[in-house]
């Protein structure tokens, strides 16, 4: 069977070509692109008491979007109210957190929290991540999506693929 391959190489298919849990599984980058993935990690950090990791990388992500000076200052300030000063409601635990001062949240620049992002993005990479693919949360979302696969509409895709490349 002859594939057609997109310019970036992949094949084209009218179906995703991987599986959304296998997509997870593939890379915590690749979880944290994927709302429904971030949704799912979420809750299971949760349950590990340490939803507040994934919260503050989300935090970062939307802080580095922003352009305006006065909201980036009010989003720093939330940002280090929330996670990183010592009274924060759910503070992460990084170091160099006390060196980020409330004067440094007066001139905010869009990297400010970069490096601590990149400690809590390994925090999670090597530690919860690995559980989370071995979770039964993980596990059972990947059951319910393996059954899907297999009722009867599977094999008409399957054969409408086949029908689209013998043409």
């Amino acid at each position: 069977m002859e594939h057609i391959h997109d310019s970036d190489g992949s094949s084209s298919s009218s179906h995703q070509s991987l599986k959304t849990t296998a997509k997870w599984a593939t890379s915590l980058e690749s979880l944290l692109e994927d709302p429904e993935g971030v949704k799912r990690f979420r809750e299971f950090l949760k349950k590990e008491f340490s939803e507040e990791n994934v919260l503050f990388w989300l935090a970062c992500e939307d802080f580095k979007k922003l352009q305006d000076k006065k909201q980036m200052q009010e989003k720093a300030k939330e940002i280090y109210v929330t996670f990183l000063s010592n009274k924060a409601s759910s503070q992460v635990n990084v170091e160099g957190q006390s060196r980020l001062n409330e004067k440094i949240l007066e001139e905010p620049h869009p990297l400010m929290f970069q490096k601590l992002q990149d400690q809590i993005f390994n925090l999670m990479k090597y530690d919860s991540y690995s559980r989370f693919l071995k979770s039964d949360l993980f596990l059972k979302y990947k059951r319910t999506e393996e059954e899907e696969e297999d009722e009867p509409d599977a094999q008409t895709a399957a054969k409408r693929a086949s029908r689209i490349y013998n043409t």
